[in-house]
């Protein structure tokens, strides 16, 4: 098994913590291998890497000491690279001196790093642009402690956890837990692209880097076709070492790229890792096969059954520091496990092409519902919408109940209309949960987020204001974590060839609509691809990486057993309403299994959470 790379440490409070605490918070982390544990330690600090060498590294100069861990590499202004973390570590401390938190402009890749000058007693801590690796921190008297996860940091003498109710909320919006906050009161995340200050006190997270459109560049099409095959490629080549690489594959556009250009990168077959579900409409490992012959590579197959699902969840549980409502981690978590077991040492993923190059059916529909506000506001409010407000729900005339749909939606401000189809939105949060929870909540608090992020982007498209609300709700906060950790679990390592930073920066000067043209998705990724993917992957209509839980809930007994267990558990918490449990498990499921069953796989995750998280540690709600 591959060791996870980490960094942790504490400044201030060095005087309670044992020596053995800094093994103590590694050992929380799955995967951890502790006998790569390089600490630097004083009187009142530690900072200290864990992991394989071509992963972590840990350097001192005089008083400045630096942990890293992740890809990173560093490029100077002439472009130059370096690649070996403890190489990147020296150039670090090279232009910390010189320029302090400004160091951080050079440092790219995906990372997590910790930073300190121990003569001014100054630490600063930051990850990646796109927050690819992870650090959470804990403000406390004198200073502060981190580390990846909340796991991590609470094994620390001085740093206790209470739950937050507002996360749980936030929780069961969005099925994860959004940064900055955490489950827990007083441990914060560092959000994409930023950095965090300790001198005499903890700063609020500062952006080192924002995403920057810039909506108006004209290059021919040719040449930007030439610039982005070129920055692809060297991003595949540069994460594919010289051990053992394989990548997933999904059949997709993305995972397809990948496995093809990881073939062209070595030179033997390409590994390729692929899951399927013996389930009616949520298989798609025909077109994994397919993109697998047509690049020559080596395939490996794993069909995930219920009985897997059943097995995988306690520690699936475990593994996640804040609640995780994500399937998809399932069979994410299978394949890093199959090519684990084929002596993969580095997986490389697809992840992020959709949100840099317009990948997501939500993003053309939101671009048809954004036509309704070029028409004049007056003829909107005197005439559209009150007569779309008689039309009737029900009735025979199709096009009546879309156009009254479409009103209804278009009406809507963004992002709010975003959120249109969520679950807990429709349901109503007086329905869902326990009226003493929601006196503890803010209900808008997940839509005010949203918008904060919305309108903080310097984007002018609607396109480009979805990608960059993304970035965060969907990669960092969802789809990032879902991969790394599943990996951490399965015992390998995993790189976003998608997610280099100079391909993220093509892709936020590409003009909107070769993101999204009209009802067409990625049409400059297709059309640059072209002659190098297969046709049919390239016509194919996206589907993703689904677990098909409503029908497995329907079909399998053990994991509804498990489900309805967990939600009867869940119920004695006062969190969610007795009522509404029994009618999501009954007449909701008989209505619509899919589409409910996420919101029984939502809360069975919650409650299995608890039981690891809370109950075996004796915190308090």
């Amino acid at each position: 098994m591959t060791g996870s790379s980490q960094i942790i440490g504490w400044v201030g409070v060095g005087a309670d913590a044992s020596p053995t605490t800094a093994t103590e918070m590694a050992a929380r982390v799955p995967g951890a291998d502790l006998t790569t544990l390089a600490v630097e330690r004083g009187s009142s600090y530690v900072i200290a890497a864990t992991g394989h060498a071509s992963r972590a590294a840990v350097a001192r100069r005089g008083d400045l000491v630096v942990a890293l861990h992740g890809h990173p590499y560093w490029q100077d202004a002439e472009g130059r690279q370096d690649t070996v973390p403890s190489v990147v570590a020296d150039r670090l401390l090279d232009a910390f001196v010189a320029d302090g938190s400004q160091a951080l402009r050079n440092l790219h890749g995906d990372f997590a790093v910790a930073l300190l000058d121990r003569k001014r007693s100054r630490l600063i801590v930051a990850v990646d642009r796109m927050s690819i690796r992870n650090i959470v921190y804990a403000p406390v008297s004198g200073g502060v402690v981190f580390g990846p996860t909340c796991d991590a940091v609470l094994a620390h003498s001085r740093v206790s956890g209470s739950i937050d109710p507002q996360r749980l909320y936030d929780y069961v919006y969005f099925h994860m837990v959004p940064g900055p906050g955490t489950v827990y009161r007083g441990i914060r995340r560092i959000p994409p692209g930023h950095l965090v200050v300790v001198e005499s006190t903890v700063s609020e997270p500062v952006p080192y880097w924002q995403p920057h459109f810039s909506e108006q560049e004209r290059e021919p099409l040719p040449v930007l076709r030439r610039q982005f095959r070129g920055i692809l490629e060297d991003s595949v080549r540069m994460l594919t070492t010289a051990t053992s690489t394989g990548a997933f594959l999904s059949g997709g556009t993305d995972s397809s790229t990948v496995t093809g250009l990881l073939g062209r990168s070595i030179t033997h077959a390409a590994d390729a890792f692929s899951i399927g579900f013996a389930a009616e409409g949520f298989d798609e490992m025909g077109y994994a096969r397919l993109a697998a012959g047509h690049f020559g590579a080596a395939h490996h197959e794993y069909y995930v059954t219920p009985e897997d699902v059943v097995t995988a969840l306690p520690a699936i549980a475990a593994t996640y520091d804040q609640p995780f409502g994500n399937a998809s981690a399932v069979p994410t978590y299978y394949c890093a496990k199959l090519a684990a077991g084929h002596g993969i040492s580095r997986m490389l993923a697809g992840d992020g092409g959709d949100e840099l190059f317009g990948g997501n059916a939500r993003y053309a529909r939101q671009l048809q519902l954004a036509l309704y506000d070029r028409i004049p506001a007056g003829i909107r409010r005197a005439l559209l919408e009150p007569v779309a407000a008689r039309l009737p729900l029900t009735g025979r005339v199709a096009v009546l109940r879309k156009a009254k749909s479409y009103v209804a939606q278009a009406s809507m401000p963004m992002p709010d209309r975003y959120e249109s189809y969520n679950l807990l939105e429709r349901l109503g949060a007086a329905n869902v949960f326990e009226q003493a929870f929601l006196a503890e909540i803010d209900p808008g608090g997940p839509l005010r987020q949203l918008r904060g992020i919305y309108a903080a982007t310097d984007a002018g498209s609607v396109v480009n204001r979805m990608l960059a609300l993304d970035f965060r709700f969907t990669l960092a906060d969802n789809d990032l974590p879902k991969v790394t950790r599943m990996c951490e679990l399965a015992g390998v390592d995993v790189a976003f060839p998608m997610l280099n930073d100079d391909l993220v920066e093509f892709s936020m000067r590409l003009p909107p609509r070769e993101k999204v043209r009209g009802t067409r998705l990625r049409p400059f990724f297709k059309e640059a691809l072209a002659d190098f993917l297969p046709s049919e992957t390239i016509a194919k209509e996206k589907h993703g990486f689904g677990l098909p839980v409503g029908p497995w809930l329907q079909s399998h007994a053990p994991l509804r057993t498990l489900a309805g267990d967990s939600l009867a558990s869940l119920r004695r918490r006062r969190i969610v309403r007795g009522d509404f449990i029994d009618r999501l498990q009954g007449e909701h499921f008989a209505e619509h299994a899919g589409y409910y069953g996420t919101m029984i796989w939502v809360l069975m995750m919650l409650e299995l959470w608890f039981q690891h998280h809370v109950d075996r540690t004796g915190r308090e709600r």
